[in-house]
């Protein structure tokens, strides 16, 4: 399949309304039965095995079987990647545009502290990528990349990040990934992954019950000030 089939075929796909709430409810890396994903995008079960198949298909989910269930994820960060990217891009608002509408709670809380499939993303996560680099702990490299100096490598491994530890992909250790409600940069990549493991590991960060939204704890601000100079008050009036 050439390059310019297999966009147009993934755009396709992600088109839908119903097969695109789908996908966003697997943003955040679990494995979710037809049936959930159903309710998440208000279709009936068939309705969604059929929209199913057709991701399958398409190489933007997988599924793995489970006795007689069926658990569908997406089928990589590559997919994650694209979505947030999509997520991203947004008409010009001309000058005489309407107040934008107040958001829901919910996705208060997803701009502010999120998973973005495996890593930490939201104002954030933007927010500890930005002291990382104002730091001189993440620097800007080709190819898109983030490059690890050795105040960087000291400073992971304090928290418990080995960063020899981590293999990295084609893409490099560590990537700029766009943050599609802050339109800046976290950090994506292997070290973004082991990274928001360390911190739900050590307590800093907890995960909720609804999808993606992480909430910092009271012993993740105080390390986040000692270690990074973030407290909950500068990372909201940086983020406006």
């Amino acid at each position: 399949m050439s390059d310019l089939s297999s966009v147009s075929a993934a755009a396709f796909l992600v088109a839908d309304p119903t097969r695109a709430a789908m996908l966003m409810v697997l943003l955040d890396g679990r494995a979710l039965p037809a049936g959930e994903l159903a309710r998440a995008a208000g279709v009936t079960a068939q309705t969604a095995s059929s929209h199913l198949s057709r991701l399958l298909e398409g190489g933007l989910v997988e599924v793995e079987a489970e006795g007689r269930h069926r658990y569908y994820r997406l089928a990589g960060s590559h997919v994650a990647q694209a979505l947030e990217q999509l997520a991203a891009i947004r008409p010009a608002k001309p000058a005489s545009a309407a107040r934008p509408k107040a958001l829901s709670p919910e996705q208060r809380q997803l701009r502010w502290c999120r998973s973005c499939y495996d890593h930490l993303a939201g104002q954030v996560g933007v927010a500890v990528t930005r002291a990382l680099r104002e730091r001189d702990y993440l620097r800007a490299a080709a190819d898109k990349r983030f490059a690890v100096t050795a105040a960087g490598v000291e400073w992971f491994g304090r928290i418990g990040v080995d960063i020899a530890s981590i293999e990295p992909t084609p893409r490099g250790l560590a990537r700029p990934c766009l943050d599609w409600t802050e339109r800046f940069h976290h950090l994506g990549g292997p070290l973004g992954v082991r990274l928001l493991e360390t911190l739900c590991a050590h307590g800093w960060l907890r995960r909720s019950r609804t999808p993606r939204v992480l909430t910092v704890t009271p012993k993740g601000w105080a390390e986040f000030g000692r270690t990074l100079g973030l407290t909950e008050e500068s990372v909201r009036q940086s983020q406006g």
